[in-house]
């Protein structure tokens, strides 16, 4: 894995995307800017070498301290709670698909812009909100 787009300062929320759903990310991490959400980005081709890596380089990509993750795979979503950890959320496929064509099977199934940024802004929101409840 290796951060493909990054912000200035600690992100708020850190999607991650496979191979192709790597473009939805980035889709998404430049419209969550207009809702003041900082997203890194970050390419995650291969759990098995990625898992290989120093401990040193895995927490430079996807630092302890930022727990706000999602994940977006056209693909089952098992694994992942791996790094995602508790507040983390899996975009995926774990159903049988659907015949249609691939953009509108993919927006039915919330592989799309829209469901990542929702899911980051709901997030985020919750987060917030609990902070502001425990001082």
């Amino acid at each position: 894995a290796y951060v493909v787009h990054d912000v200035a300062g600690s992100p708020d929320v850190i999607l991650i995307g496979t191979g192709s759903e790597v473009h939805l990310c980035l889709e998404a991490a430049a419209q969550l800017v207009s809702h003041d959400i900082k997203a890194r980005v970050v390419s995650m081709p291969s759990f098995e070498i990625f898992s290989h890596q120093d401990a040193s380089y895995r927490h430079s990509v996807l630092p302890p301290d930022s727990t706000l993750r999602i994940s977006v795979e056209a693909g089952a979503t098992s694994g992942w709670e791996r790094w995602l950890g508790e507040e983390g959320m899996a975009i995926g496929i774990d159903r049988f698909g659907m015949s249609a064509p691939g953009e509108q099977v993919a927006d039915e199934l919330g592989i799309s812009v829209s469901n990542i940024v929702d899911n980051a802004r709901q997030m985020v929101a919750r987060s917030t909100s609990r902070s502001i409840n425990r001082a």
